[in-house]
């Protein structure tokens, strides 16, 4: 139970990735708030949780929207009584180069990738600051801390995610809050299926990984586990990699 008496809130917390982490964090004693805009997915995945006489609930939450993450942030100290755990999961992935990018196509990106982690991290910090400090995860990429031959604004994006962290870390540390970044490579997920789209595209992801395989959805799971537990107390404005060796090169 390295959650017990803990409260968090997970943004894109309805299916994949953001879905992984509720389940496990409830199994580890916290009490989960799952936002995200699908509704129907994510009020099932709360239910199932009580089932498992785990403690969730659902709230409605574009993460674009100052005010569903306020809504989201208040829900939790409604319900929970407090907010210990921000999960800043949500996000979007394209890999269009430069010169093909719409500003439409950047626009999005920017906004649910950076803008969502910016908006959820402004609105939890006095909630987090009432319950006497928290740790703030944000879900970056190995896009972020490298250059790569594809994508735009995905990596941008991505990289905004990983220094606006360790400006939180810095100017929120009086504050006993916590912020890290945590930093996936290919993931066996829905959202990067659907960006590959083909075996070939798989294989060709694959190869680029020195331990030979794409990761879980539960590596990364369980690195925010850690970030999220008072293991890591004394991590802040951190990068944790997961991604196989690939930055090692």
């Amino acid at each position: 139970m390295r959650l017990e008496g803990k409260v968090a809130l997970i943004s894109g917390g309805s299916r994949g990735q953001g879905e992984a982490e509720a389940r496990l964090f409830a199994s580890e004693g916290a009490a989960v708030v799952i936002g995200d805009i699908l509704e129907e997915e994510g009020k099932r995945l709360a239910a199932e949780i009580g089932d498992a006489d785990g403690r969730a609930i659902f709230v409605k939450l574009d993460v674009t929207s100052e005010d569903d993450w306020r809504n989201a942030v208040q829900t939790a100290v409604s319900e929970f009584g407090k907010l210990d755990i921000l999960l800043n999961n949500a996000g979007i992935y394209k890999r269009t180069p430069i010169e093909h990018t719409s500003l439409e196509e950047w626009d999005s990106i920017m906004d649910v990738n950076t803008k969502g982690v910016f908006l959820g991290t402004k609105t939890a910090i006095p909630a987090l600051r009432e319950s006497g400090g928290g740790s703030i995860i944000n879900i970056s990429s190995t896009a972020g801390l490298v250059g790569s031959a594809r994508g735009s604004a995905y990596p941008a994006s991505k990289g905004g995610v990983r220094l606006l962290t360790k400006i939180t870390a810095i100017q929120h540390a009086a504050d006993g809050i916590r912020a890290n970044s945590i930093h996936p490579g290919p993931i066996d997920t829905e959202m990067i299926a659907d960006n590959i789209g083909t075996p070939e595209g798989l294989a060709e992801s694959i190869s680029r990984v020195p331990l030979g395989r794409v990761g879980t959805i539960m590596d990364v799971a369980y690195g925010a586990l850690f970030l999220a537990s008072d293991e890591s107390s004394y991590m802040t404005g951190s990068e944790l990699v997961i991604d196989g060796g690939i930055t090692a090169r």
